[in-house]
């Protein structure tokens, strides 16, 4: 079942397996170079009808549709979808934050868990994957091919992503907006430490670029439900003081912060169109991902 022999802690060859029969779908044309199961912006031959249009000399007269001239008598041409293939993008924030975890699984390892299990579905229908490692700028990049050797090179690459330093995931999101030269489909996964409005700019450019963007915002249960009970050291894991604090005396304010935090990224995924998953990390990551690829297969074809 897997491209190599060597064991991947981020991979269930039982979860692969019940996986694999949910095809993984753009919500967006896409520009691949071979056949294969995405909607393109350019025509082409398939079994699904798009359009009409005038003939012009030149075209195929088999393509002619002789019942539309028998209503009309002028020439008529059916046009229907072309099929190609994707490159997803995959972006894993590995700044110090994702090394947090409190109930036995840290954020970078959740984030191995999805990014593995995508990397592995997209390639077995032969998509191209790539991978992106960000904390202060891009530390590693695979662009996309769909082979088993370069998929083999991004599971390395996942292997080896530990959580270190500060993030500056906005501006790497702009470079990839600029730099993927074709239609991809982009897949973020982090904790999305940074400011909304900030995202906000990130996924419009993406958008704007023509990317289809998917954002699993991964988040640990004590961050979403704040109990602590007793006096503790608050430490910034990516590089900032830390702070020695009273639960009780900064549970109020920690709690109307994270919910103003929370709105305001569900204003922003809701202007950007974006495909956003907010997960805590102590849920199944298999109901995570048939969440996610049960959603792209009933809103396939949209625009």
């Amino acid at each position: 079942m897997f491209p190599d022999r060597q064991t991947r802690s981020f991979l269930d060859a039982a979860v692969l397996s019940r996986l694999a029969g949910v095809p993984l779908f753009a919500r967006r044309p896409m520009q691949g170079n071979v056949s294969g199961r995405h909607a393109s912006p350019h025509r082409g031959a398939s079994v699904e009808f798009a359009e009409y249009r005038k003939y012009v000399p030149g075209d195929d007269l088999r393509r002619l549709d002789w019942r539309a001239y028998g209503r009309s008598d002028r020439f008529y041409v059916k046009e229907f979808e072309a099929d190609t293939n994707l490159r997803c993008c995959l972006v894993v924030d590995t700044s110090g934050s994702m090394g947090f975890g409190s109930n036995g699984i840290t954020k970078i390892e959740y984030a191995r868990k999805l990014a593995g299990t995508i990397s592995y579905l997209a390639s077995q229908q032969g998509d191209a994957v790539g991978l992106g490692c960000v904390a202060k700028g891009l530390v590693q990049n695979l662009p996309p091919k769909r082979n088993a050797a370069h998929l083999r090179l991004v599971f390395d690459m996942l292997d080896q992503a530990q959580p270190k330093g500060e993030t500056q995931l906005a501006s790497v999101l702009h470079e990839i907006a600029e730099t993927i030269r074709q239609r991809a489909l982009v897949i973020i996964l982090s904790d999305l430490f940074i400011e909304p409005e900030l995202l906000s700019s990130c996924f419009q450019h993406l958008r704007f670029r023509h990317h289809d963007v998917a954002v699993f915002h991964l988040l640990d249960p004590l961050e979403l439900d704040f109990q602590f009970r007793r006096p503790m050291r608050f430490v910034d894991m990516e590089g900032g003081p830390s702070i020695f604090a009273e639960p009780n005396d900064i549970a109020d304010r920690y709690t109307k912060a994270l919910h103003l935090y929370l709105d305001q990224m569900k204003k922003v995924v809701l202007e950007s169109a974006v495909d956003y998953h907010r997960v805590s990390i102590d849920e199944s990551y298999e109901q995570v991902l048939v969440r996610f690829l049960v959603g792209r297969a009933q809103g396939k074809g949209l625009r």
